[in-house]
This record gives structure tokens, C-alpha cells and sequence, in this order.
């Protein structure tokens, strides 16, 4: 469901509020939930959603992943995310396998469990991008 930041129509005492704005609602205006990003198993390609946002431009949210391009020895790699092993953000994203930006997650790299941190914001940006901890 779309959040609009604006003030109501109506004031404290009940009575209706005049506008001075050519239009009541502007794409400015407009905010959104948050995504959420999620790590299932059971897919088989990363979900992803378009929304429409100001200057006719689009963001790409991130629903549900399944691999991260994890940046390992100069090179980026694609590799199978696990789980989600801590989460700053909220500990309950680490229960629920929610991905943001500064979690670390467990990656499949060439057969073996890796720990990596993931770098960018896979909610705005619709894909996740990690740096491997050594």
C-alpha cells in the first residue's frame, strides 16, 4: 500500500483545511514500504519489483534473492546465499533472512560456507553485493 506524507485535509477542531497547491497529490510526495529483501531457497530466479519514482525514472526492489555478486580476490563471483548470519539493522532480519546493507550473510563459494558483508542496499537497488571476510 502507497504512504503519502502529507498533512490531513482535516484540522485539529474538525474543519477542512484549504489548499493552496495546484494539485492535492504529487509524486514528490509519495513514500512506500519497506522491502524487506529475502533469502529463499525455493526459487529459482531472484523476485524483483519496478516502481515509478520522480524525473520518470524507476527503483528496482529486491523481494526475494537467491545469489549475491560477491567481490572476492579483484574478481566478482556469483554465489548461492544460505542464510543470513547477523543482521545490525534488527536481529529479528537475521531470524527471518532479511537482507540490508552492513548484513552478514553465508555464501556457497566453490563448494565451501563463506562469510560475506553485504555492501549495497538490495531493497533499493533489486540485487545484493558482497565483499568476502577474511
Amino acid at each position: 500500500m502507497v504512504q503519502w506524507h502529507l498533512r490531513d485535509d482535516r484540522k485539529p477542531s474538525g474543519g477542512r483545511r484549504n489548499t493552496v497547491r495546484a494539485r492535492s497529490k504529487k509524486l514528490a510526495w509519495k513514500g512506500g514500504k519497506s522491502a524487506l529483501t529475502k533469502t529463499v531457497d525455493s526459487i529459482k530466479e531472484d523476485v524483483r519489483e519496478t516502481t515509478k519514482k520522480r524525473g520518470k525514472t524507476q527503483k528496482v526492489r529486491g523481494l526475494e534473492v537467491k545469489h549475491a555478486s560477491i567481490a572476492k580476490d579483484g574478481k566478482i563471483v556469483k554465489a548461492e546465499i544460505i542464510s543470513v548470519s547477523t543482521n545490525n539493522a534488527n536481529r529479528l532480519f537475521a531470524r527471518s533472512n532479511v537482507s540490508t546493507k552492513g548484513a552478514i550473510i553465508k555464501v556457497k563459494i566453490d563448494g565451501n560456507e563463506k562469510l560475506a558483508k553485504v555492501t549495497n542496499r538490495p531493497g533499493q537497488e533489486g540485487i545484493v553485493n558482497a565483499k568476502l571476510i577474511e
